[in-house]
């Protein structure tokens, strides 16, 4: 009864700390959210304001009513209980697909329910910890994939943007204007690069004027080498000056640049191997004790002692990726 009560206790110990993470996770989350939706109301307040001072004022493109879901019931209840999904639908248009808050929103509650289950009837967990594990995994995966996804598209458009700009380069040096020079971006270069580029000549078409239509850009393009690229030209009208030397060396920069990425990231490749065979390990050993004896590996997940054993070693683990991963990261 004493090692029971122990067991218990131990267990009851793991429900509380899972249960005050996500607490806490959700806490930071909804102050995050509405410090940013106090912020887009103000902006709103200002452009009502400016929009009564000049009625006859063209209307800005992203003061136009979006839709966040295909499915009107649901694009009202987004719009009236989710805090900010301009904000949210912002961060996914950085990844390159065509993802809108409705879906992300459905797949995060879809994958919450289906945690919360599995969790509950294939592992016995508690009810409050099944909710827990269901609130993380359906808030924090999510996350990481649209994380991932605007990593790999950021990557991509680092990679051709050099090209792009030895390409304005070589249409300033043979007599073609600036704006003739973006344009002829989005045809030669291959997407992410030609894609952003054709909107800005689009925007610019539609009357805006250059640095409006690269600073739009900039809110959806956030990398470093973009924005050189925009300072150098902000800059270059400013002051004056020779563009295509300035252009042609901000290109030689972006290429080292990646070069001492490429440097960094082979020199790191060691660390992250023994990372990534360190941390199968456990996994693989339990495959193969399952095979070999599937009623004792399988005590794990039944005993109670043996359960917080497994999230004991789950948060440790994940506590130990994430400091290897933060020591073989560097910022250029």
């Amino acid at each position: 009864m004493d090692g029971l009560s122990a067991s218990e206790g131990l267990l009851m110990l793991v429900v509380l700390f899972g249960v005050g993470s996500a607490l806490m996770v959700v806490t930071l989350a909804v102050t995050a959210i509405r410090a940013r939706a106090r912020l887009g109301s103000r902006i709103e307040k200002v452009t009502h304001r400016l929009e009564e001072e000049n009625p006859d004022a063209p209307k800005s493109g992203f003061l136009r009513k979006r839709n966040y879901s295909s499915i009107g019931i649901f694009d009202r209840l987004l719009r009236r209980w989710l805090p900010n999904p301009a904000m949210l639908q912002k961060r996914l248009e950085k990844t390159g697909k065509e993802i809108v808050p409705g879906e992300y929103v459905l797949a995060c509650v879809l994958l919450m329910v289906a945690v919360a289950i599995l969790t509950a009837k294939l592992f016995g967990f508690p009810l409050l910890l099944s909710l827990s594990a269901g609130v993380v995994v359906g808030i924090g995966l999510p996350h990481l994939v649209v994380n991932f996804l605007i990593s790999r598209w950021e990557r991509r458009f680092t990679a051709l943007f050099p090209e792009a700009i030895d390409l304005i380069v070589r249409g300033l040096k043979s007599g073609l204007p600036i704006s003739d020079s973006l344009a002829a971006i989005g045809h030669e270069i291959g997407d992410p690069v030609g894609t952003e580029f054709r909107r800005i000549d689009e925007q610019m078409r539609m009357g805006q004027s250059l640095d409006e239509a690269l600073q739009k850009a900039v809110d959806r393009i956030d990398t470093a080498e973009f924005k050189f690229f925009v300072i150098s030209l902000a800059v270059q009208q400013e002051t004056g000056g020779n563009l295509t030397e300035t252009l042609e060396n901000l290109s030689d920069i972006l290429r080292r640049r990646r070069q001492m990425k490429m440097k960094v990231r082979a020199m790191s490749s060691e660390a992250r191997s023994s990372a990534y065979i360190i941390g199968s390990l456990p996994f693989l050993m339990f495959a193969i004790l399952y095979l070999m004896n599937a009623e004792y590996a399988m005590t794990l997940f039944t005993d109670p002692r043996g359960k917080f054993l497994l999230g004991a070693g789950l948060c440790s683990m994940g506590i130990g990726a994430i400091v290897m991963m933060k020591m073989v990261r560097f910022r250029i």
